[in-house]
């Protein structure tokens, strides 16, 4: 008796092997995001630069030996050398080892504003989102009435009142900074919380801390990764202008900002007092910028192909 059946077991596989679509590897968002952000070298590129510039805060000030607070008035104004990498200041003191001290704490002003803003924006964002009605009216009116106040004025206040250093900056910089993440944790929220997945969800049973936790946050990490980046760039940025100011962190402790301050006198005579700094302040923020616009573009649902 004849076999039934299919004739050419193999040409299901055949046909599995030559269709692209079937052939195609499944993969997650973030796993697409990711590869799509190493595809982007502009973005690779400001990575790798931040990363040197985070190593070289933290070893860069023990590599030559010196430190940031001690006068040589033998040496002062020396242009880069072996001897002073960066040459020194009206002080004698020594730049390599002061920018770098002044870069470390630009990053910690900048990364510790960003974590409180991310903190206190997705928590209020939440709420205001997924409440709605007349929660989010009231929570939403007091966001823009803290918006509307000029950010600087509001940070200058807090200075002048409380004590100066680097905690009073941060909590400055923090007080109004999280609106901008409370708003886009908001829209996020908006968006999602009537989405099948979340009724399905509601359905079952699910808590509302559960569905905001398990399910809505998850689901918008994308912009609020990139709100965080971009938050970084704006407080480094920040405490600069406030140490050029006077109202940063107070001497002997190295500032980018105080540091562009002191250059100031006698730049025309002693250039490399402004470069090194400023250039650092200026690079710092570009290459969070664009691993910024980077990410956006790597997390863009719409951009996937």
């Amino acid at each position: 008796m004849a076999a039934t059946g299919n004739p050419n077991p193999n040409k299901a596989t055949a046909d599995t092997a030559s269709d692209p679509t079937i052939q195609q590897k499944s993969v997650s968002l973030w796993q697409d995001a990711m590869y799509r952000l190493s595809r982007n070298p502009v973005a690779m590129i400001s990575l790798v630069i931040l990363v040197i510039i985070i190593l070289m805060a933290i070893i860069g000030p023990y590599m030559l030996p010196y430190n940031y607070y001690s006068n040589d008035l033998m040496n002062t104004n020396k242009a880069p050398s072996a001897e002073h990498w960066f040459g020194t200041d009206n002080l004698g003191r020594d730049m390599w080892v002061r920018t770098w001290m002044g870069a470390r704490i630009s990053l910690i002003v900048g990364f510790s504003a960003a974590l409180i803003d991310l903190v206190i924006g997705i928590i209020y964002g939440a709420v205001m989102g997924y409440k709605g009605g007349r929660v989010d009216e009231v929570m939403n009116k007091i966001s823009e009435i803290l918006y509307s106040i000029p950010y600087l004025l509001i940070v200058i206040l807090l200075l002048v009142v409380m004590e100066p250093g680097l905690p009073t900056i941060i909590f400055a910089l923090a007080v109004t900074g999280w609106v901008t993440m409370s708003w886009i944790v908001r829209g996020e929220i908006m968006q999602l919380k009537n989405r099948d997945f979340i009724l399905a969800a509601r359905s079952m049973g699910a808590s509302g801390s559960r569905q905001l936790f398990k399910h809505l946050l998850p689901n918008a990490l994308g912009p609020i990764i990139v709100t965080v980046t971009l938050s970084v760039p704006s407080a480094i940025f920040s405490e600069a202008f406030l140490s050029f100011l006077g109202l940063g962190v107070q001497a002997p402790v190295s500032s980018l900002g105080s540091m562009i301050n002191d250059a100031l006198q006698g730049w025309n005579l002693y250039p490399w007092r402004m470069w090194f700094p400023a250039g650092l302040i200026c690079l710092t923020m570009l290459a969070f910028n664009l691993l910024g616009d980077g990410l956006r573009d790597a997390l863009d649902p719409k951009l996937r192909k």
